[in-house]
This record gives structure tokens, sequence and C-alpha cells, in this order.
């Protein structure tokens, strides 16, 4: 490297640079910062790239502000105490380097948990110990190594409503290119003559010409760096031929303007970068709007118990109000900022900060969305709306994301990597055919081709097709998770249903009690320990004893052992409830579902539970038989199974006795085999199988017991129409199968026309946006025409 130039950050070091390790530094700053990366044994991030740093700022003295408290809460997103999660504006960062350095920030300052470059939004979102480190020396670290973040005290109430207006700016300069450069246009299309074309021509051919270089160098920058990524990566992707269809209509109108031999086709130009523009500002809005309404309508609970003059009542989330006074019930999720009133909360914020240690909570204390109880009920009052709170931006974080095998974008990027190849073929084979027997013809062919050969409606047809059919399933209940639980779900061969809150209805379960009377004040005791627990039996039990919620004690010691039972003390009182094995009782009929009830260590008796199963369950088994293998997975006794023999059709598996693990097992078995599993569960003892399972699907009752495994959330009254569901992903994928071929014919015609010199460069241009618009109208129409009958 020249001993004039900074090692760090590229910039020239002037006559008397600072020199340091045989390394020249423009400043101190420079210095500094490789010093600190030295001393952090992070020399590799010089590696990356050639002088991949930025110059540091001065920053003594600059952020002692955030040492004022009621300033760093307004910025902090949040912070339960212990951990604190915030996200910068980098300006900044602009290349792979800076993402490196500033996902490594852990390396530079153990208090600092996990550090995230969003590199498009130029964001970066921190994850760091209160105890260890301060947000000021967090600040003053990402600063002194060159990322400055931009903080900005009076827009940080609203630092979460920012929107970015690129894509409209972009969509603005194409479309006012767009318009002028057709006024420009008209003279030369109608032929005006004399005094215009001596005079005029000329000039309005450079304005067009100089109104067209902003539109290609900003309004389509976005789709020549994803060629270019995708080229540097070998994969053709579907920008590359679009990029190329640009890139030949400027070459070529470049030509004709400097060498004076025509106009040019400024005008198809500046158009075809105005409708592309203005079809991905159509399935960004669609997308945001579809995020939100999943956002609040299946990644929260889809109710919550709501306390009302002392009476429990389920709402749905999004009528959670201000002051509402909810109970959180045992491995629940907060769905709203709340304050403690009572109860003992130990709260698992992992999937915010990605520690799983509970924390304790004390009357009083603030607790944030997303955080799950961990220590049997707990009652809070609400003090932010949903929409106000953390939990709205939680889907969005890394934690959440899983890798899929194959999205619709890979689908239609694979598909584009052989179109790409084979218009190029032709495109070449074309201009050497006409160059023998006319050299204008042969440049209008290959342009021609080129441009209607450009897949902007391969490329819009996936998209709208699976954003319209999330809309749907959205409409009719059915919540899911991202567009590939489409595919994933079209692509299921097997589907595996548990027992117990899933296939049976607990609000028309039957229950006897058998053993020695309990008294009012014991029945209010397992009352009170069943008001804490979520699990299916708990919650029928709960319903059934004729006690008011409001007379209930507060349980101390709560602890819930899955698949066995639930213990705690109520009022000196040592409770357990759950199966013979966890009480220590001589099993009666191991074919019954029972909860024993043992009180001070002595077992009061029992009581029965006889299932009814949910409406319409032998239409679905028989329907999903056709097409699928069925198995029950149940972590209940086999009590029910010669009645479910009856009712389901041959061939269905059954599995009793089923710990958790042995479900997961189960799944991963059948995986092991090839198949392709759906797995249908509750989302509390099935949390492994819905994560196992390629996907899961959660049944929501009057709550929502909610698993960061699912894929999808289906409302119990629903569940007679699992396998119309089932079929419409299938139908989903054909409607884009088919969308993919409609868009190959038109490309298919219109190359005919292109190879036989009947389609001028113009028309072709014009044909292009056109055929966006048929392939969007044509998915549209096809996804509502299927769904019309669930």
């Amino acid at each position: 490297m020249e001993t004039n130039v900074c090692y760090h950050c590229g910039a020239d070091c002037g006559k008397n640079p600072i020199l340091f390790d045989e390394k020249s530094f423009c400043c101190n700053g420079c210095k500094t910062v490789f010093e600190i990366l030295h001393a952090n044994e992070l020399n590799c991030y010089y590696d990356l790239e050639t002088s991949p740093g930025t110059i540091p700022k001065e920053i003594k003295g600059k952020y002692n502000y955030l040492d004022n408290a009621e300033i760093v809460e307004k910025l902090v997103e949040f912070n339960d105490g212990t951990t604190s999660v915030i996200e910068f504006q980098i300006p900044s960062i602009h290349c792979s380097s800076c993402i490196w350095v500033l996902e490594n920030l852990s390396k530079l300052d153990k208090g600092i948990i996990t550090s995230t470059v969003n590199f498009p939004k130029k964001t970066l979102r921190v994850t760091f110990k209160n105890s260890a480190v301060t947000l000021k020396k967090i600040v003053e670290l990402i600063t002194s190594i060159g990322y400055e973040p931009y903080i900005s005290l009076e827009n940080a109430d609203a630092k979460k409503h920012k929107v970015d207006k690129t894509l409209i700016y972009q969509i603005s300069i194409a479309a006012f290119a767009f318009g002028n450069v057709m006024l420009l246009s008209f003279p030369e299309y109608f032929g005006v003559e004399d005094f215009w074309l001596d005079t005029y021509k000329p000039l309005f051919r450079w304005l067009m010409f100089a109104m067209s270089i902003p539109v290609v160098l900003y309004s389509a920058k976005d789709y020549f760096i994803s060629a270019y990524k995708g080229l540097r990566h070998k994969i053709l992707n579907i920008d590359v031929p679009i990029v190329i269809g640009i890139l030949v209509l400027f070459i070529r109108s470049s030509i004709e303007i400097i060498l004076n031999t025509g106009s040019g086709f400024f005008d198809s130009l500046t158009g075809l970068i105005f409708f592309l523009l203005l079809g991905k500002f159509f399935q960004q809005k669609t997308y945001n709007f579809l995020s939100f309404e999943r956002d609040y309508k299946s990644y929260f609970p889809i109710a919550v118990t709501k306390i009302v003059e002392g009476e429990e009542k389920s709402i749905e989330v999004k009528d959670i109000k201000r002051g509402d006074r909810l109970l959180i019930r045992n491995e629940e999720l907060i769905p709203v900022d709340a304050i403690l009133i009572s109860g003992n909360a130990a709260i698992d914020y992992s999937f915010v900060t990605g520690e799983s240690l509970p924390v304790s909570k004390q009357s009083g204390d603030k607790l944030y969305a997303g955080g799950k109880q961990t220590s049997g009920a707990i009652e809070i009052e609400v003090i932010n709306t949903i929409s106000q709170s953390y939990l709205t931006q939680l889907w969005g974080h890394d934690v959440f994301k899983e890798n899929t095998e194959v999205t619709i974008k890979n689908i239609t990027d694979s598909i584009s990597k052989y179109f790409t190849f084979v218009v190029l073929t032709i495109a070449i084979s074309a201009g050497i055919y006409w160059s023998f027997i006319d050299i204008p013809t042969a440049i209008n062919v290959t342009t021609a081709v080129l441009i209607i050969a450009c897949p902007c409606a391969l490329a819009l047809s996936a998209p709208f097709a699976i954003g319209n059919m999330l809309r749907i399933f959205g409409y009719h209940k059915f919540y899911l998770k991202n567009a590939e639980t489409i595919e994933s779900m079209s692509k299921v061969d097997t589907v595996i249903f548990d027992k117990t809150g899933t296939i049976t209805s607990n609000d028309k379960t039957q229950i006897e009690y058998d053993g020695e009377p309990l008294k009012t004040a014991e029945i209010k005791i397992v009352k009170s320990v069943l008001r804490a627990s979520n699990h299916p039996l708990s919650r029928a039990l709960y319903h059934f004893i004729p006690i008011t919620d409001a007379h209930l004690y507060q349980p101390q010691d709560f602890n819930e052992v899955l698949g066995k039972g639930i213990e705690a003390t109520v009022k000196d009182c040592k409770v357990q409830l759950g199966s013979a094995d966890f009480v220590g009782a001589p099993v009666k009929n191991s074919k019954e579902t029972v909860i024993y009830i043992k009180i001070d260590n002595k077992i009061k008796g029992l009581y029965r539970f006889k299932n009814s199963y949910r409406k319409g369950i032998e239409e679905v088994f028989l329907a999903l038989s056709k097409k699928y293998k069925l198995a029950i997975l149940s972590g209940d006794n086999d009590g029910e199974k010669i009645h479910l023999e009856k009712i389901l059709p041959k061939g269905t598996q059954f599995k009793f006795n089923q710990k958790p693990e042995d479900k997961l097992v189960f799944i991963k078995n059948l995986q092991s085999k090839g198949r392709k599993v759906l797995m249908v569960g509750d989302g509390l003892n099935d949390a492994g199988a819905l994560a196992q399972s390629d996907v899961g699907i959660v049944i929501a009752e009057d709550i929502n017991v909610f698993s960061p495994a699912c894929d999808a959330i289906l409302d119990a009254k629903l569940f007679n129409k699992l396998p119309k569901f089932l079929t419409l992903t299938q139908k989903t994928i054909t409607v884009i199968k088919a969308s993919f071929i409609l868009s190959f014919c038109y490309n298919i015609i219109g190359m005919i026309f292109a190879l036989n010199g009947l389609l001028t460069p113009v028309v072709a241009a014009i044909l292009m946006p056109l055929s966006s618009i048929t392939i969007v109208v044509f998915v549209t129409i096809l996804t509502n025409w299927i769904s019309k009958n669930i």
C-alpha cells in the first residue's frame, strides 16, 4: 500500500502521515481504531476490503447527554432492568467490512451481548447488559471505530415509525422524466418539419438524454445492485435480464443521440423504469399491509383474559386498552407493556434478548411485551396498547428468522437463471443472422428481443399470488407466519395431530369427581392453582369448578411439569394436581384421563374426563386420508383408542403416552425417511414437535398458547376447514406455475415478432409493462376464484 494513503480509511495522509506498526494513518482517530481492532485480534477486518474504514469523529464529551436516565429511556426500545435493546441509524455503513466489524462489537466490549446490522436500512441493533456497559459507552465505542450513529432526541418517540421514502423519490423522478420525455418526443413522432427540425430537434434530443440519466443511475439503481450482487455470487437472478433490457435501451438511444442518427427510445426507457417501480411500490404496499395484519393477528396471542369486576373474560388482543387489568397464566406471553399488580413474576425475555434466564419482578415493576411468564399466574395493568408495545417489532428480529430450503423468490430466480441464458442466446443468434442481411434491422431485432423478454411479469407473479392468498387466509382466521409457509404446506405428505386440546373440544369436556368430598376452602385452593396453568385439562377443570374468580387465592412456589402436573403452595397448604405418578397415587384405571388431587400430602380424589371431539372430525380425517398419511400423538393414555379407531379412517397411526421429546423424535424419524410432516397441536406440550415439523400449526381456542415454533395459527372454530386450506396451498402453487407459463407464452410470441423484424423497440417497451399488469390481474383473479368456496 502507498505510504501516503491511510491504512484504515484510504484517505490521503498528506506530507506528514502518522506511522504505526509500519503502516500509515491520516489521523490519530484512524490509528486508534487500528489499535483497538489489533488489540482485540480483529485484524481480519482489513482483509475484507481495501481501506474499509471511515474517519472517526471527535467524541470527547459529545455524548454526555446520554448520562441522563430520562433521555436514555426514550431512546432504548427495551429495558427489563438487566438487559436493554436499542437500534441505531448508522449512515456510514457501506460495505461488507462495515457489517463485519459492527456485528463483532461483543469482542470489543463484553457487556454487549449481540449486535446485528440491517444493511438495506443501515441500522444496527444492539443488545447489552445494563450492569456491564452503559448506552453512552456503546455510542462512544461505535463512534470511535468510525460509525457514528444518528441520534435525534426530537424524534426519539417516533423512531419506530420512520418510513423509507427512497422508492417514492425514485418513482417521482422516473415519472417526471417519463412525462417530459414523452412531451419532447411528440414533435418528432408527428413529423413536424421546417423550423422545429432545424432549431429545436437537437436540443429536445439532448434534453431527453439528460433527463434519462438520473432515471437510470438513481431510479433504477436497485436493479443494478441486485443484478451485480447476483453475478458476483455467480447467480443469474431475476434482475439480471431486467438490467440488460435497461442498458440496451439506454446505450442504443445514447448512440443515436450522439451520432445524430435518431431520437432513441428514451420515452420507452423512462416508461419501462417507471412502470417497474410502480409495480414494485404496489407490491411493497401490499406486503406492508399484510405484514401489519399478520403482526396483530397471527404472531400475538389471539385472545387474552381480562379481569372485569373480579370476573374473567376473554377478549381479542386488538381490543386491549390502556388501564385494562389482565390475567397472564403460566407459559403465556405478555402481549402489551404493563405494570405488575400481583403474583410471582418470573419473566423469560428470551424472545427479545436471547437470554433465557427468567427475570424476577416485584409488584409495581414494569413488564415489557414479549416476555413469557414462567411461574404461575400474574395480574397486570396495561400501560400501552398493543400498537405501542415493543412486541410489534419482535417478529422482525433475527431470533425469529429461520432458514428455509427454498423460497418463492428462489424459485423465480432459479427459473430466471435459465431464462436469462436462453434470452441472451436468442438475441445474439438473431443479431448475427440479421447482420448478414441488414445491419440496422439486426440492431433493432436484438434490442427488441432483449426488451420484450425482460421478465418483470415473471418477477411479479409469485409475490402477488402468495400475497393475495395470505390475505384470504387471514380473512378466514387462518394466519400464516410468512409466504414460504404456503409452499411448505403444499409439499406436505404426512399430517400429525395432538389429541387433547387439538382434536378434542375443551368447551364440551364431561367431568366428574370421584373421591373424598372437598370442602369449599379446598375447592377454592384447587381452582386457585388451576388458574395459573395453561394446560387444556387444567383450563377445562378450572372452568368446570363453580367458584367465583374474585374469591381465589394467590398460589406461591408454582411449578408446572409438562406432561405430568402442577404443584404450588396456597394458604400454607401444599397442593399437587396431575397424574397418578406425579402425586404418588395408585392407578385405578390406566385407560382413563384423570387429574388427581393431593393436598398436604393426602390424596383427596380425582376428576375424571370424558373427551368430546371437535365438530366435523370424522369428515376432516376422511378428507385428509385421501392424500396424506395420518397419525395421532398424545401424551394421554390409550383409553380413547378404541373410540378413535371407530371414528377415524383405517390406517391412522396412534401413539399414546408420548412425552414432548417422544413426539419430536417420532417426527424426526419420519423426516429421515423423506416425509414432509405437518404437525397440528395446541402449542404447549407440542412446542418441540411444532419446531421439528416442516409446518407447525397451532389450534387456538378461547386463548392462544403462544409458541414461537409455530408457522400458522388456526381458529379452533374453523378446524373442519383444515383440508380446504391445505388444498388451497397446492392450488396456489399451481396458479404461480400457470402465471409463469403465461409469462413465457407472452415472451415467446413477442420474440417471434421481434426475430422477424416486425416488432420495434418502442412497441416492445410499451408491451412489457402491459404484460406485468396482465400477470397481476391474472393471479389475483385466479387466487380469488379458487378460494371462493372456503
